[in-house]
C-alpha cells in the first residue's frame, strides 16, 4: 500500500487496476495501510491524483 501511495503521489495518477487492488485487499490492511488508503481517497476526491494510466519511462538509448 505504501509503495502504491508513493507512486500515485509522485506521478499524480492511479490506475483502475490499482484501485481494484486496494478495494480487494482492504480487509487485510493494518491500521497504517487503512490510513494510507483513506488519504489516497482524499487525494482522489480533491483532484490531486487522477485516475488514468502511467506511461513507463523511455528506455535509455
Amino acid at each position: 500500500m505504501g509503495e502504491l501511495f508513493l507512486e500515485s503521489l509522485s506521478t499524480g495518477v492511479i490506475t483502475v487496476g490499482e484501485i481494484n487492488w486496494v478495494t480487494a485487499q482492504q480487509k487485510a490492511f493494518n491500521r497504517q495501510e487503512e490510513a494510507t488508503a483513506l488519504k489516497l481517497g482524499r487525494l482522489l476526491d480533491s483532484g490531486r491524483i487522477q485516475i488514468g494510466c502511467r506511461v513507463p519511462p523511455a528506455a535509455a538509448a
